[in-house]
């Protein structure tokens, strides 16, 4: 019943956060606080998929829907398997440890990609070698070892090139390599290293539109320049060799206190949407599937981390971006309840698409990746 979701259930997910805190001892307790705490639309519900894949980060599903998930302070990747088709994981392996912080996950035909801080690593056919992997091959190696921003997103283009963004090794910053805040790309044996964009001071997650191509990225805005300002971002580029204006210029209009004064920032593209202030907008997926509702179909769902530095917290959720043509119309929450009286339970870091059309979460606080499914509501 509705009203039961709506009212009640948050209501006791907030009890129970009251008594047993954010950190509560009990996986099934926590396990309940997840389920009731999420406040999601008519009709869609939200179950936990597998609850046992510490620092859960980026993810890519395999067409036979076998789930891969790298992480970060962890240093592992996992495939993820559901058997017996119940939509709940049966197993966890995991492919790889002792990695540098192996975010990034991406498949071609057949071979699982693995990005780490400072190169991209490839395992063969691994679907036919879950439970004893074969050693990775170094695709390429030349990419930065700064720490700061260095956990890698990565994804097959149109063009058949994978996409590897390299962070700014700083807050705020001018750095002569020109690597840095960049995203770059290269092809699938390591060759033909380029940088596609610039002026990107961290994206942790990008698509494709599924009709135009371009690329669509979030990007997280400098700390300590204020409570609201500036925001994230959300930017489109139809082309190679866009400028995105960091360190120079924030949000499309704000000047950098330090930098600013040497570009101005109509010289350099703006977003298609400014996010909230320091939500850390990580993880973006246009909807492609089948089983949401007609007005779900080619919109963005972005997982908002959360922001550490700001005294009000803010994000911890999931958002949908709405379009018409290129035009972003609205930004709203889809799913929250990850925060809860000021305090976090939970960090969405990552979204993606099972072959049914349901919406997987991951959140590396919890070590957990959660199934957003629809069906008609009463």
């Amino acid at each position: 019943m509705l009203w039961l979701r709506v009212f009640y259930l948050p209501f006791m997910a907030i009890l129970l956060f009251s008594i047993c805190g954010p950190h509560a001892a009990s996986a099934g307790l926590k396990e309940k606080l997840m389920l009731m705490a999420i406040q999601l639309p008519p009709g869609f519900t939200i179950d936990l998929y597998s609850g046992d894949v510490p620092g859960a980060r980026s993810m890519a599903v395999s067409p036979s829907g076998v789930l891969f998930v790298g992480s970060r302070q962890v240093g592992r990747v996992y495939a993820v398997v559901d058997r017996d088709g119940d939509q709940r994981a049966d197993q966890v392996y995991t492919i790889a440890e002792g990695l540098n912080a192996p975010n990034g996950v991406a498949l071609w035909e057949g071979d699982l990609y693995v990005a780490e801080i400072g190169r991209i690593l490839r395992f063969r056919q691994i679907e036919t070698n879950l439970e004893k992997p074969a050693p990775p091959e170094v695709v390429y190696d030349q990419y930065p070892e700064d720490p700061r921003h260095g956990a890698r997103f990565i994804r097959w283009g149109p063009d058949g090139k994978l996409y590897v963004p390299v962070g700014a090794p700083c807050n705020v910053c001018l750095n002569d390599n020109p690597i840095f805040a960049s995203i770059t790309r290269i092809d699938r044996d390591g060759s033909g290293f380029e940088i596609f964009a610039h002026g990107v001071r961290n994206t942790v997650g990008f698509d494709w539109h599924p009709e135009t191509g371009d690329l669509w990225f979030t990007d997280n805005g400098r700390d300590w320049l204020g409570e609201d300002i500036p925001p994230d971002e959300l930017n489109r580029a139809d082309s190679k060799g866009l400028d995105f204006g960091f360190p120079y210029c924030h949000g499309g209009t704000i000047a950098d206190p330090q930098f600013g004064g040497f570009k101005p920032c109509r010289q350099f593209t703006s977003p298609a949407a400014t996010l909230g202030p320091h939500v850390a907008a990580l993880g973006m997926r246009f909807y492609k599937g089948t089983m949401f509702p007609e007005e779900y179909q080619g919109q963005i769902f972005i997982a908002e981390h959360g922001s550490w530095n700001r005294e009000e917290k803010i994000g911890y959720r999931l958002m949908l971006v709405r379009l018409q043509g290129d035009r972003v119309v609205s930004y709203e929450p889809f799913a929250r309840g990850w925060l809860l009286r000021g305090s976090e339970w939970g960090r969405p870091v990552d979204v993606e698409l099972l072959p049914d059309g349901s919406l997987l979460v991951s959140d590396d606080q919890n070590g957990a990746v959660y199934r957003i499914a629809y069906n008609q509501p009463d």
